[in-house]
């Protein structure tokens, strides 16, 4: 599970470096961060476990994220 966090780690530099070179800093920005925390927490060396928690941790705060965002932020289309 550790090398799956290094994993999602290269995904997620390849859409920052997407995101940046198409002028959209702040989404490059986000995914770099994501980026260093995916590889950092790869090579902490927790059990199965923990791996599984973190995970969907980050899964439940980015869909509670993203639909905030689509629904409240973003408004209705028109």
């Amino acid at each position: 599970m550790a090398r799956m966090f290094r994993v999602l780690g290269f995904w997620t530099l390849a859409i920052a470096l997407m995101a940046f070179a198409g002028d959209m800093y702040e989404m490059a920005l986000l995914f770099f961060i994501q980026t260093a925390v995916f590889f950092l927490v790869g090579y902490l060396n927790f059990t199965e476990r923990a791996y599984l928690m973190m995970f969907w941790g980050y899964m439940v705060v980015a869909f509670v994220a993203f639909t905030y965002w689509s629904v409240f932020e973003m408004g209705l289309p028109l």
